[in-house]
């Protein structure tokens, strides 16, 4: 079983309070729920006005269709136009089966 975790840093240049950001960050966790089996969530800087950090994490056998998959994923973040993507990180974590 392989562990696919990707880690993004954001920018939100033009939010003026953290409901602000929180209603964008909300916006973009849920297109990427919408067009992806993965979980999704912040994961840091929730503090900040204009800074974010999220964690998007699926579970595969298959590490080239987990590494095309985030790659789609942060391309779709690195497009939205109310969010910079400022830096990311991806990891893959294996999880050997044991036998029963």
């Amino acid at each position: 079983m392989l562990v696919a975790v990707l880690v993004a840093d954001l920018l939100f240049p033009d939010a003026a309070s953290l409901k602000d950001k929180r209603r964008r960050l909300s916006g973009l966790t849920g297109k990427i729920r919408a067009g992806f089996p993965v979980s999704v969530a912040e994961v840091g800087f929730q503090d900040l006005w204009q800074r974010g950090r999220i964690g998007v994490a699926l579970v595969t056998t298959d590490q080239r269709l987990a590494q095309s998959m985030l790659d789609r994923i942060s391309d779709l973040v690195g497009r939205d136009g109310e969010v910079e993507l400022v830096g990311r990180r991806i990891e893959f974590h294996r999880i050997e089966e044991e036998e029963p």
